[in-house]
């Protein structure tokens, strides 16, 4: 039987291979056999599959800070100190020697940058969370060894990068900023203009270089013997450039990820491969592949916006109608859900969900709240909207409105994502209440360092002991969490319906069909009191009192009701 399955591994990573590689498919296989061998039974399988208990907390390694200390010595201080078992995760952001884009230009895969710490100490969180790490694989920095040795005409790094023709015709490539995609560089063999899809420091790899593809296999293999319990595919639809196509998304790319999920699979059993697409939805789930040979959980890119756009409207219909369109994915995948993160709110997941009228209100609501917008080329000289960048907080109220309000506001966003089917993420500047930090952004010019402000522990420890915002979302916050946790109906292999009560109030059924558990979820996105009448009773978590078909929801409140 065992003999039998090895033979089957065999052949199916060798018809992925072909697929890409052709006659050069069973060396290839060897390498990856050969790397099989290095790194099985390094890792202790995690539990099989992620259920209600499962929240990842994401952060950079020093968004908290103490002088005189490792951040990642201070980051655990603080989850354990404050977060304690609120998460069962951290994703900790590109931990490893940079030369910019916060961490995304990266110059050494294999260590961890020595202004943060060390192995020992990313471990050491390990001891208390379940690890998520970065797998910043379409790109690498142009500081790295291994660009220094393509520049320096090492014949093994030869054919690590993509080299171009900068007359060629690329007007069908999708580009996610509004810079050149091909940047020259001055060679021990003379110019060569190169494929930089995120800038001149970020240069892509050549994943049509077998050396490429195993080179990254057993980085990843290193992740999880490290500890990662989930892998993020950074950028994953840019891997692959093919000719006169969007060079997104292709078939060559879903195909690598179906190796690196087989591969995954058989040296570290359990390690969760999540897909970052930011793009519309229908593209963003090809990702989970047949259900159970790609990645196990995408980012529901649409969910942001999505959520925001019901609070400027008072209105849920939208966000309603796509989650009753979002279909049931296979037992061994789902989504994770986020409303902030360190990017800012990706517009082309609305893209066929909200009109151009509907997309132009969030551009000008953002900007009245003090946001602002980058654009993505479209490759003819055109440009359009391509993120908000904003903190979530700010984003949801703008300067003139109450504190109550706006705390109210921004937890009735996180009662929707704590109540939809997949794994919940919560970005830590949410978790703790920060605000627009424009400081950031006039000192570096990056719009997305307008939500990466960096915390002193010692400021931010007493503000979570006085009665301010900080304090008032954070234990908000964590007494949701706190309550969903013991919820079944919340589940990631729940299912989820929506209810269209009154189209001010976001409501979904979630039954949990093994322990018969069910919890009906309103969230009021509006100001006004609403009355909803139903033929539901039950207990409801929140307020814990009983409550009997009909239901008054206050401007912006939560309400849980465990059918009875």
């Amino acid at each position: 039987m065992v003999i039998q399955e090895e033979i089957n591994w065999e052949k199916s990573i060798f018809k992925k291979l072909e697929f890409l590689y052709g006659t050069q498919s069973n060396l290839i296989l060897e390498d990856i056999k050969a790397l099989v061998k290095k790194y099985k039974h390094k890792k202790k399988p995690s539990k099989s599959w992620v259920d209600e208990n499962d929240i990842i907390l994401i952060t950079y390694a020093d968004s908290i800070y103490e002088n005189g200390q490792l951040p990642l010595k201070t980051l655990k201080e603080f989850l354990v100190t404050y977060v304690k078992d609120s998460i069962s995760a951290v994703h900790i952001l590109p931990f490893y020697p940079y030369s910019s884009d916060d961490g995304f230009s990266i110059i050494d895969y294999r260590q961890v940058n020595p202004k943060l710490g060390d192995w020992w100490d990313i471990k050491a969180i390990g001891e208390n969370y379940d690890l998520m790490f970065d797998a910043v694989i379409n790109h690498v920095s142009k500081s790295s060894e291994w660009f220094q040795n393509f520049l320096a005409g090492h014949e093994k790094y030869n054919d690590y990068f993509i080299e171009a023709d900068p007359n060629g015709d690329y007007s069908k490539v999708s580009r996610p900023r509004a810079l050149p995609l091909l940047t020259p560089f001055e060679t021990v063999n003379g110019k060569k203009y190169l494929w930089t899809t995120f800038s001149e420091d970020q240069i892509d790899l050549n994943y049509k270089n077998p050396a490429v593809l195993l080179e990254i296999l057993e980085i990843l293999a290193m992740y999880a013997a490290n500890g990662a319990r989930y892998i993020r595919l950074d950028a994953i639809g840019f891997l692959w450039k093919k000719k006169g196509t969007t060079c997104l998304n292709l078939d060559e790319t879903h195909m690598v990820v179906k190796i690196i999920r087989e591969v995954l699979d058989k040296v570290a059993p359990g390690t969760i491969l999540i897909a970052e697409a930011n793009v519309p939805h229908k593209e963003n789930i090809s990702y989970f592949g047949d259900g159970y040979d790609e990645a196990h959980m995408v980012y529901q890119f649409a969910l942001p916006p999505l959520t925001l756009f019901s609070f400027y409207t008072g209105n849920a219909q939208k966000l309603l109608q796509w989650v009753d369109n979002l279909k049931q994915t296979s037992e061994m995948t789902t989504y994770l859900n986020f409303l902030a993160s360190h990017d800012g709110i990706g517009m082309r997941p609305t893209e066929g969900i909200l009109e151009e009228e509907e997309r132009d209100l969030m551009l000008k609501t953002t900007i009245k709240h003090g946001g602002l917008i980058s654009y993505k080329d479209n490759g003819n000289g055109t440009k359009c909207p391509y993120e908000l960048n904003i903190n979530y907080l700010d984003a949801l109220t703008d300067s003139k409105e109450d504190d109550a309000t706006r705390v109210n506001r921004f937890l009735a966003a996180h009662g929707i994502l704590l109540s939809l089917v997949g794994v919940p993420g919560i970005y830590i500047h949410s978790l703790l209440g920060s605000r627009n930090y424009y400081k950031g952004v006039q000192e570096s010019g990056i719009y997305r360092r307008i939500n990466r402000e960096k915390l002193e522990k010692n400021i931010l420890f007493a503000e979570l002991e006085t009665n301010t915002i900080r304090r008032n979302i954070f234990y908000g916050l964590s007494r949701l969490i706190s309550i969903r946790k013991k919820q079944s109906a919340f589940s990631p292999r729940a299912t989820q319906n929506a209810l269209f009560l009154d189209s001010r109030v976001f409501s979904v059924l979630r039954t949990n069909e093994d322990t018969g558990d069910q919890i009906l979820a309103m969230i009021n996105v509006c100001g006004e009191t609403v009355l909803i009448n139903t033929a539901y009773s039950g207990y409801e978590l929140i307020s814990n009192r009983r409550l009997e078909n009909q239901f008054v929801l206050q401007p912006y409140q939560i309400m849980w009701v465990k059918i009875s």
